[in-house]
């Protein structure tokens, strides 16, 4: 029995809005909407299409596949058409290359750039599903399948907008771009980053980028919380297990870290809140995750049949992801764990310790007045009767590197689909919701991209 979506569906049906006024815009505005209403069949084949192939990252599928696939419908809309491939970053091999694609539709008069970024990875699909994660299925309102949610289809109704959108209005100016890119979901830098590298975002190539995540078809995402991704490790001195007194056990010390931790760090944490609306409501705090922890020998081999040998361990090993507000520094959060440390050495003679940084990203927040932020939320005014809310990811997304990278602060995350699903067993996607999102995305198009 597939998990019905009525329990949450209820919160996000759609609604009636009002077209402004002004008998061009209204005109424009209805064929718009009528033409995307008309196209809701293939918008739901081209979203089961882009979940059948299997993306899956790690290791990082059928990248080339999928650009393929994009490049071969794009291009019967003359939209120009550009593989990069991401050479050399973290994953990339002959293997398991990673592939981009960035297709761009130039208009009949010079205007600005309006830049559709997708990630077209997806996580692996776990356990406890009850339909074919590839399979696309249709049930009800819902198309189910991993990635479904996040984010292919917010990639889908970005594709069917921008088409509608050359479609009805070719004489339009500036740029329509949309891109499906390698890699986000372990950090970007096989697609996003790498792109930004090389100027793709640069502000003077694109002006507007909508990344059609899934935040829900009536929110505007404005950025995302600072992360701190490190290593720590404790250091002690290996000996015979029968004869503990003669080492001393780098375990131990670490737990001795974890303490402190609830002790001291976590309540500290707890205390730290943010004006940024970061959703849900637990995440406007400081936040600390043990993501990982071993100490001692390496895990044997799954076929290994021998027993362990009776030592004192030398080496533990903790990862830690700590995510921070836009009110800290980043040069604070890692303070915080220094101190944590040197409290512990204070209190055990023997303890040494070494912390290695994995990853850090600088929170990111688009400003309400923004270009991009005006035009979908006038997006969403229209097609669904009602202001939008403003809300900031707990977790990075691509608009770390558009903005940090790229130096393009004009971006935004908005699309189709529930958050809470992704990376869940049977997730979907609401047909109306990709409609809806569509629609909104196709009104920016006009408001940004059509003469007055």
């Amino acid at each position: 029995m597939v998990r019905a979506p009525l329990d949450i569906r209820n919160r996000y049906t759609q609604g009636g809005g009002a077209l402004p006024t002004g008998d061009c815009m209204s005109d424009r505005l209805s064929r718009l909407f009528e033409t995307i209403e008309a196209r809701r069949d293939e918008l739901v084949s081209l979203t089961q299409d882009l979940i059948r192939i299997p993306t899956i990252n790690p290791p990082g599928q059928a990248y080339l596949e999928i650009c393929e696939y994009l490049r071969d419908r794009l291009a019967r809309r003359q939209f120009e058409i550009e593989f990069i491939r991401a050479f050399d970053t973290p994953g990339d091999s002959e293997a398991f290359p990673r592939w981009n694609i960035i297709a761009r539709r130039e208009g009949a008069h010079p205007g600005q750039c309006v830049h559709f970024n997708s990630h077209t990875d997806v996580v692996e699909t776990g356990r406890d599903w009850t339909v074919d994660p590839f399979g696309g299925d249709l049930i009800g309102e819902g198309i189910y399948g991993r990635g479904a949610c996040d984010m292919k289809g917010g990639m889908a109704a970005s594709i069917i907008a921008a088409e509608v959108f050359v479609d009805l209005f070719p004489d339009f100016a500036g740029a329509v771009e949309i891109s499906g890119t390698a890699d986000e979901e372990t950090g970007g830098f096989g697609g996003v980053a790498y792109l930004a590298e090389r100027g793709y975002f640069a502000p003077e190539r694109v002006q507007h980028v909508i990344i059609p995540e899934p935040l829900n078809k009536d929110s505007i995402c404005l950025g995302h919380r600072g992360v701190w991704w490190a290593e720590i490790e404790t250091r002690g001195e290996i000996a015979h297990g029968s004869m503990p007194f003669l080492g001393d056990c780098a375990v131990r010390h670490m737990g001795a870290v974890l303490q402190e931790m609830e002790e001291t760090l976590y309540p500290s944490l707890a205390e730290k809140r943010t004006e940024m609306p970061v959703i849900p409501k637990g995440a406007r705090q400081s936040t600390l995750n043990i993501n990982s922890l071993h100490g001692g020998q390496d895990e044997p081999a799954a076929d290994f049949t021998g027993l362990p040998s009776p030592c004192v361990p030398d080496s533990a090993r903790m990862v830690i992801d700590r995510r921070f507000l836009i009110e800290e520094r980043l040069e604070d959060v890692q303070q915080e764990i220094e101190d944590v440390l040197e409290r512990v050495k204070a209190r055990r003679p023997k303890f040494d310790y070494a912390i290695r940084e994995i990853q850090h990203v600088i929170p990111s927040m688009t400003e309400r007045d923004a270009p991009i932020v005006r035009a979908v939320a006038q997006g969403i005014e229209t097609v669904l009767g009602q202001a939008p809310e403003y809300v900031v990811s707990p977790g990075t997304y691509d608009q770390k590197h558009i903005d940090r990278i790229g130096r393009l602060k004009n971006c935004i995350a908005y699309g189709p689909g529930i958050l809470e699903l992704a990376h869940k067993p049977d997730e979907y996607v609401l047909v109306g919701d990709m409609i809806t999102a569509a629609k909104v995305m196709g009104q920016s198009l006009v408001d940004l991209l059509l003469p007055s």
